[in-house]
């Protein structure tokens, strides 16, 4: 991947949605990109185990669990599902666990931060509706792209 956040802001910025700044990258590629697929959800993370299961061509899961610091809705074993089935990246407006191995794996990780416990599973949530969070809207089949200087969207493909 040759993109830099930065030049699709200077090419780009009047069709661009720029997330605020926030997140932290956490997985082993910094920069990342692909179409989104989403899921909304508060401290249960089975939906996020559900997509990583399945083949991720190259996709981008957006996840918007609420913002919640009370526990992580990624961990390393489900990063590695994700690696192993294709996914490109994972955002989070929320936690993850396990940022050290994760660090070591070939996928793309944002978010809030880190906790070490692990959050509840009852099957609660939704999938690829929009959500909104760090100031944009993300819309599944949109394409987001994510480097170490920030995340941005586009309804378009820019690369």
């Amino acid at each position: 991947m040759t993109f830099k956040t930065a030049d699709l802001c200077d090419g780009h910025s009047d069709t661009l949605q720029i997330a605020e700044p926030g997140m932290g990258s956490f997985g082993g590629h910094a920069r990342f990109y692909g179409r989104i697929s989403t899921i909304k959800c508060f401290e249960d993370n089975s939906l996020v185990r559900e997509a990583v299961g399945e083949p991720g061509e190259g996709r981008v899961l957006v996840v918007d669990a609420g913002g919640s610091r009370r526990c992580a809705m990624l961990g390393d074993m489900l990063a590695a599902k994700a690696v192993e089935n294709g996914w490109s990246g994972v955002i989070m407006n929320g936690l993850i666990r396990d940022s050290v191995d994760i660090a070591a794996m070939g996928l793309g990780v944002k978010a809030l931060g880190t906790h070490p416990l692990k959050s509840v599973k009852k099957g609660v949530g939704e999938r690829d509706v929009e959500v909104r969070f760090a100031g944009i809207k993300f819309v599944p089949g949109d394409f987001v792209y994510a480097d170490k200087d920030g995340v941005v969207c586009s309804a378009e493909a820019l690369i």
